[in-house]
């Protein structure tokens, strides 16, 4: 590819790139970039919110970069502050190791074996010993880490902040040194620690780093963060029964976020395909397969999610359904409406907020899945099955 094109790729789903023209640069030299992540192993599974950087990653392998995957067997006993509104608890040792075990063999579902190297920041942080780490401290101020939003909130809020939250950017900066990484991805909320390797890059007289921020995926309920603790998410380590369930549950806007941060198709056929599914050349639950399906065969092998799809598609054919479903051409603007006014529209429902109710009870069914969010955005540009408990039923398209 050429710069422009490489350009797009780096782009695409990213939150903010700083900076631009420095990564321009850094492209015209025509040799693979060093490209670092790092990831404390802070729990043993990820989930599909934590794949958003590694997608990123394979992405920018494709270009022919360098993968750094730096695992934070340092940083981790230190606990990263970054959003917290109070000092995490560090890791032990056996916690670390096991949890670095775990992140490489799922990591490698996504990445290059052939083009990622797996670093730990203890192979430096380690040597660096009590002097080294009272000088790197005495690179920065602390009026300078109270601009980070997280330890100016908690200051403000009279709330403890340890002295060893404090090294924490240091360190991951100084990571960035021994790396000589090109560029640093990061999510949004590290900015802060990213913007510490640049800093502590130009004063070892290097070459700063590009930095580039990845967003937080939205969960199943499309409103929240991925987190296991809001049960909103898809483990990497699910079933693919379960991987595919839960994937074919989003909405259809959703759809196309879970696209852009995880498919590995090319942004021209995602665009492609939601010109198709606007027009009605395709429906959105096929499109939605196509992705189920894309994710399934990463983490469970290829043939995996074709397979998921033909028992899903054999569960909602065998589900008792009349013969003499009502057909509705209503009344629905272009962008669709929510969920619970197409029920009410349809006469499925008295009032918007019992179909509400129905949803959050787990009674309304869009195409065979349970829906789970009352204001999901449906367009019905092609015929969408809704049931209401076992008797309400009707097969909505747009007049």
């Amino acid at each position: 590819m050429d710069i422009e094109q490489q350009l797009a790729v780096f782009r695409r789903g990213a939150d903010e790139i700083l900076r631009e023209d420095e990564l321009r640069e850094k492209l015209r030299l025509g040799r693979p970039l060093r490209i670092k992540a790092g990831f404390d192993p802070t729990a043993p599974d990820l989930h599909l919110g934590h794949t958003v950087l590694i997608n990123k990653l394979r992405q920018l392998q494709d270009l022919g970069h360098h993968v750094l995957f730096l695992i934070g067997d340092f940083t981790g006993r230190i606990g990263d502050p970054s959003g917290k509104n109070a000092t995490r608890p560090p890791l032990s040792g056996e916690d670390i190791e096991r949890n670095a075990a775990t992140y490489r063999e799922q990591v490698f579902r996504i990445l290059d074996p052939e083009r990622t190297e797996i670093v730990f920041n203890s192979t430096w942080m380690e040597p660096l010993g009590a002097a080294g780490m009272v000088q790197l401290a005495s690179r920065q101020t602390v009026a300078r880490m109270l601009e980070r939003d997280d330890f100016h909130k908690r200051y403000q809020e009279h709330q403890p902040i340890a002295i060893h939250e404090f090294l924490y950017p240091l360190i991951q900066g100084y990571d960035s040194v021994a790396l000589e990484a090109d560029v640093e991805l990061g999510g949004t909320d590290q900015k802060f620690n990213l913007l510490v390797g640049r800093e502590l890059q130009k004063q070892e007289g290097g070459n700063p780093q590009v930095i580039l921020t990845m967003p937080i995926l939205e969960g199943l309920d499309g409103v929240q963060k991925m987190s296991k603790s809001l049960d909103n998410y898809v483990a990497v380590q699910d079933t693919p029964e379960d991987m595919f369930g839960k994937l074919m549950s989003i909405s259809d806007e959703l759809m196309w976020r879970y696209y852009e941060l995880l498919s590995l198709r090319s942004m021209d056929e995602v665009r492609g395909e939601r010109e198709r599914a606007a027009t009605g050349e395709r429906n959105p639950r096929d499109i939605k397969f196509d992705l189920a399906i894309e994710l399934v065969d990463r983490f469970h092998g290829k043939g995996a999610g074709a397979s998921e799809r033909d028992r899903f598609i054999q569960r909602f054919q065998h589900q008792a359904l009349p013969e003499d479903i009502p057909e509705l051409r209503l009344d629905i603007p272009a962008e669709g409406l929510p969920l619970a006014n197409l029920l009410k529209q349809a006469g499925l429902a008295a009032s918007t907020s019992e179909a509400r109710n129905l949803v959050r009870q787990g009674g309304v069914r869009v195409d065979g899945e349970r829906a789970t969010d009352a204001m999901a955005v449906v367009t019905a540009a092609t015929p969408v099955l809704l049931q209401v408990g076992k008797r309400r039923i009707a097969r909505v398209e747009r007049a």
